[in-house]
């Protein structure tokens, strides 16, 4: 099904892997295109309640494949036609999307990170908003995420100086879920992901949502979609089954539903 990616659902997670290793998980028209449809996939399949985006071999991903820039190129269709379509499916998911950042994360591919819910890192994952060092603006909802996540005065200073942030450091800026050793990369991050997909899932995607409205909103509406949101909570079996566990005192097995 997919040539640029690989795509398994396992324990109700869906492991996206970008899959060009030979060229860092750069990405291509192909590739963007099939990391928007494993997205939209992802979002219809209610078997899956976590998502979780890792790069093959020793990088994440190093952004755009400069090998097939042009000088004739027009960069803001490719970002309107290839990039928004993939960053749009993304923001719409609701559901809980981790970023396993297993080696370097540069220019697009840190975009695709920073759009992420959560940002495990491993030991020797690094961050470089690189654009600045070509000329180019950040991009792929670069500087809609990073302030929301650092401020605006150390984005700025990320962006303009585009130097490359290491993993304690992407710690210290509240970049990070967490750093992880690469001795336990693997299992820790499965076990991250299993933890988010035994948790009531839709709850989790109107909590997304809320937040989305929290940014964006006026206070008194905030409160009407808080009031919406709840009141489709209240509706879920996970709800009824966590009640029903806090009376039994027993830890709630939820569904996702």
């Amino acid at each position: 099904m997919y040539e640029t990616i690989r795509y398994e659902v396992k324990q109700h997670v869906a492991w996206l892997t970008l899959n060009r290793p030979d060229q860092l998980n750069a990405f291509t028209e192909q590739m963007n295109a099939e990391v928007t449809k494993a997205f939209k996939q992802a979002g219809a399949d209610q078997n899956v309640r976590c998502v979780v985006i890792t790069g093959a071999g020793r990088a994440f991903c190093a952004g755009e494949d400069l090998g097939g820039v042009t000088e004739e190129m027009n960069h803001g269709e490719v970002l309107r036609t290839r990039y928004a379509p993939m960053m749009k499916a993304l923001y719409s998911l609701e559901k809980p999307v981790v970023a396993a950042v297993n080696g370097a994360a540069a220019g697009a591919g840190m975009s695709l990170a920073l759009a992420c819910d959560f940002r495990l890192l491993s030991e020797k994952a690094s961050f470089a908003p690189a654009f600045i060092h070509i000329g180019l603006v950040p991009d792929a909802g670069h500087l809609y995420y990073l302030p929301r996540l650092v401020g605006r005065a150390k984005a700025l200073e990320l962006a303009v100086f585009g130097e490359k942030i290491t993993a304690e450091q992407a710690a210290a800026l509240g970049l990070a879920t967490n750093v992880i050793p690469l001795s336990i990369w693997e299992e820790e991050v499965r076990r991250f992901a299993e933890r988010l997909a035994a948790m009531p899932t839709k709850a989790i995607g109107l909590i997304k949502r809320l937040l989305r409205e929290s940014q964006e909103a006026t206070f008194d509406r905030y409160l009407e979609r808080e009031a919406e949101c709840q009141r489709i909570a209240g509706l879920t079996s996970d709800h009824r089954e966590g009640v029903k566990a806090f009376f039994e005192k027993r830890k709630p097995v939820f569904q996702g539903n």
